[in-house]
C-alpha cells in the first residue's frame, strides 16, 4: 500500500491480528520492509504489525535530499496517523532504531516501548566520514559498488565466508536502493545526535545488537543503555549489524520476551 506522507509516497504493509497492540518495524539503510519478514511471522498472532519503507528506500519515493532525522521522524508520525495508530511498540534497526531514540525523546506519548536494534545514538567523526564515503562510491560506481563492502561490514566473517542464504537477500536490497534516496539517508546519518538526551527517555527500552557489529559495537550500545533509565541491553551472539537476519533465533527470543513484559 502507498500513503501520501509529507508530500512523499510511502510504501507500507499491515499484517497481524486486529485488536492486538500495534508494533511498528523500521528498517536499516539500503533495506526495505522485508527485513522484518521473520519477525512479522512470529509476532503475527499477538500483534497488529505495521512495516514500511523509509523515504528514499524500498518502494517509497526518493525525493532529492538531504534528509534529516526530524524529517524522517515526521514521516513516521504522519504514517501512524494515516493508518490510525495511536500508540505502538517501535522496533527499528540501525537508522530505524535511531529514529526510535528521537521518537522516545519528543513523542513518547505515541510509544508503548522502544526496541533499538544495532543503533548507536551519536555519529563520531569516523562514522560521519563513512557515510560520506558511501555517497561518493555510489556516485562514481552506482549502488553495485557498495554491495560487497556493505556485506562485509554488516555480517560476521564466518557468515560471509559461508555465504549464508540471507546475504543474497541483503545484496538484492542494496542493489535495488535508489542512489538519490541512499544519499539522502546518508546525509541524515551524518547528523546523528541523540546521545545527549538519552537520559530523558522514559519509554520502556530494549537496546539489542550483534556481538560483532562493527558500526554499533556492544560497548557503544551498553553505554547508551546505561544512559536511559531502566533500559535493558542484550547482545545477540554470532551476529553483526543485521542481527535479526544473522541470528534470528536468539534475536526473536529476546524480542518476544521483552514485548511480553510490557503492560499495554
Amino acid at each position: 500500500m502507498k500513503a501520501d506522507v509529507n508530500g512523499t509516497k510511502i510504501n507500507y504493509e499491515i499484517s497481524g491480528t486486529e485488536g492486538k497492540p500495534w508494533i511498528t518495524f523500521a528498517h536499516a539503510l539500503c533495506n526495505n520492509l522485508t527485513l522484518w519478514d521473520e519477525q512479522a511471522e512470529v509476532l503475527n498472532d499477538n500483534y497488529r504489525i505495521l512495516r514500511y519503507d523509509h523515504r528514499g528506500l524500498g518502494m517509497s519515493a526518493a525525493p532529492a535530499g538531504p534528509y534529516t532525522f526530524p524529517m524522517i521522524i515526521s514521516d513516521a508520525l504522519a504514517l501512524l496517523d494515516h493508518v490510525g495508530v495511536e500508540k505502538t511498540h517501535w522496533c527499528g534497526l540501525s537508522i530505524g532504531g535511531m529514529m526510535g531514540y528521537g521518537l522516545a525523546q519528543d513523542h513518547a506519548d505515541r510509544l508503548l516501548s522502544l526496541v533499538a536494534c544495532d543503533s548507536r545514538p551519536d555519529a563520531p567523526p569516523d562514522y560521519q566520514n563513512y557515510f560520506q564515503h558511501r555517497i561518493d562510491v555510489a556516485e562514481l560506481e552506482g549502488m553495485e559498488g557498495l554491495v560487497e563492502s556493505t556485506i562485509s561490514r554488516w555480517f560476521t566473517k564466518k557468515s560471509v565466508d559461508q555465504n549464508i542464504p540471507v546475504l543474497d537477500k541483503v545484496r538484492a536490497m542494496i542493489r535495488s536502493t535508489d542512489k538519490i534516496g541512499h544519499a539522502g539517508c546518508c546525509e541524515a546519518l551524518k547528523t546523528l545526535s541523540f546521545g545527549a538526551r538519552l537520559c530523558e527517555i522514559t519509554t520502556p527500552t530494549l537496546i539489542i545488537g550483534g556481538a560483532e557489529d562493527k558500526g554499533a559495537p556492544p560497548e557503544a550500545l551498553a553505554e547508551a543503555a546505561q544512559n536511559i533509565p531502566g533500559a535493558r541491553h542484550e547482545i545477540v551472539p554470532a551476529a553483526g549489524h543485521i542481527s535479526n537476519l544473522e541470528n534470528p533465533v536468539a534475536f526473536n527470543s529476546v524480542l518476544i520476551e521483552f514485548l511480553g513484559s510490557i503492560k499495554t
